[in-house]
């Protein structure tokens, strides 16, 4: 049963990391449907809430969403086996387009696959960028968070884990006084 389990976590993680192109938010998507949706894995909340743990982490979002979730799943076996399985298809992608890359890149047809597959993946960051706005701008406190912390980022460079951080802060001082209401 164990055995089972691990390879299903293994599997899950495998079809996310084959089919993430461009990073941790464009996973988002397939992340949603795969731990949620079809694994019941996660709810919404607690998706949104591991992914932002995530991106306070060091290393890549991807790993990191693996290791939470697996632990969750079957602790220190669980993050392994996720860890393994969204990583192991990157390495082999990596690895065969390494050793084809070089003597391709210069014909216009690779070239313009890779400009379509920049443009494909920024629009699934968009699309998960707009799940995450729903999910998380309840009212307006939420909504001048958000404002805020994009304003500091886009316009002043502050650090996103600043932002994170001032953001968690601004969040429970709301927190408090919404409960003493």
């Amino acid at each position: 049963m164990q055995l089972r389990q691990l390879l299903e976590i293994i599997w899950t993680f495998m079809k996310i990391g084959t089919l993430t192109f461009g990073g941790g938010y464009s996973m988002l998507p397939m992340l949603h449907r795969e731990t949620v949706e079809n694994q019941h894995w996660l709810d919404e909340n607690k998706l949104a809430d591991y992914f932002a743990l995530s991106q306070c982490l060091p290393g890549l979002i991807a790993v990191n969403m693996a290791v939470l979730i697996g632990y969750q799943q079957k602790k220190t076996a669980g993050a392994v086996a996720a860890i393994f399985g969204v990583i192991f298809p990157s390495f082999v992608v990596i690895l065969i387009i390494a050793m084809l890359l070089s003597n391709y890149i210069h014909i216009a047809a690779v070239a313009s696959a890779f400009a379509g597959i920049r443009v494909a993946v920024a629009s699934l960051v968009i699309y998960s960028v707009y799940g995450m706005f729903k999910k998380g701008v309840k009212d307006w406190f939420t909504f001048a968070i958000f404002v805020v912390a994009l304003l500091l980022m886009l316009l002043f460079d502050v650090s996103p884990i600043l932002v994170i951080i001032g953001a968690a802060v601004v969040g429970i001082l709301i927190g408090q006084k919404r409960a003493y209401r």
